[in-house]
């Protein structure tokens, strides 16, 4: 079985108000895109990693990739104007045997090898693999012309869509295919578009997304309580 991920680094930062991209920005003196590459790099069920980036910034992802010598990383590319664009990418340098595809958002730094092997394990028996974890508050659907809530919705039917995600590689290539004008927020939601059910392992509360400097604070805090 041939496993190759997808690492999703083609952002800038913009809400850093820096003019480093995201996924570069250090986190306890490393970059952050760096703690998931190691797992990818440990994990000896994952054969290859094209880590998908902006275009002005090869040079420094390249150095990197070297620096911490992530020889699993076989390709840097240039990511889409969309996120979807970007997957699209990456799933053109996918070897012709690959059958399992492991999409990854770079700047969520905390996941595990137990994640990753749980998630490879479920997608031998499914064809879409996704984690989560249920949320803590109360959401309200809003009508954003007045302001008004419109609904409450039932907290024990949501949940919080994580990565990685994992994929049979002809499943994935056909969501992608078959999806037009469209540019969704994880991968998950086109393919079940195609109909097909999508299996959830239960995530972990730490796996948080870096986007804003806050979340950045609470990643450091993260670290350390990993360390002590």
């Amino acid at each position: 079985m041939k496993v190759e991920v997808i690492v999703l680094s083609a952002g800038i930062g913009t809400r850093f108000n820096s003019k480093t991209p995201k996924p570069l920005i250090p986190l306890n003196g490393q970059p952050l895109i760096t703690y998931s590459l190691d797992i990818f790099q440990q994990c000896s069920f994952v054969n290859t990693v094209t880590l998908v980036i902006h275009s002005d910034y090869r040079e420094e992802y390249e150095h990197v990739v070297n620096e911490y010598k992530l020889d699993k990383v076989k390709n840097i590319i240039p990511g889409g104007m969309t996120r979807s664009e970007s997957v699209k990418e990456g799933l053109k340098k996918l070897s012709p045997n690959t059958e399992i595809v492991v999409i990854h958002d770079g700047a969520r730094p905390f996941i595990t090898q137990d994640m990753v092997k749980g998630l490879l394990e479920a997608c031998q028996r499914h064809q879409a693999v996704i984690t989560a974890t249920p949320v803590k508050p109360t959401i309200k659907r809003v009508n954003r012309e007045e302001m008004t809530v419109k609904e409450t919705l039932n907290r024990e039917e949501l949940w919080e869509v994580q990565t990685p995600q994992v994929f049979a590689r002809e499943l994935l290539e056909k969501a992608h295919n078959e999806a037009e004008n469209q540019n969704p927020t994880d991968d998950a939601y086109l393919v079940e578009q195609l109909g097909i059910k999508v299996k959830i392992l239960p995530g972990d509360y730490r796996n948080i997304k870096v986007t804003t400097v806050e979340d950045l604070v609470i990643a450091q805090a993260l670290l350390n309580l990993k360390k002590g």
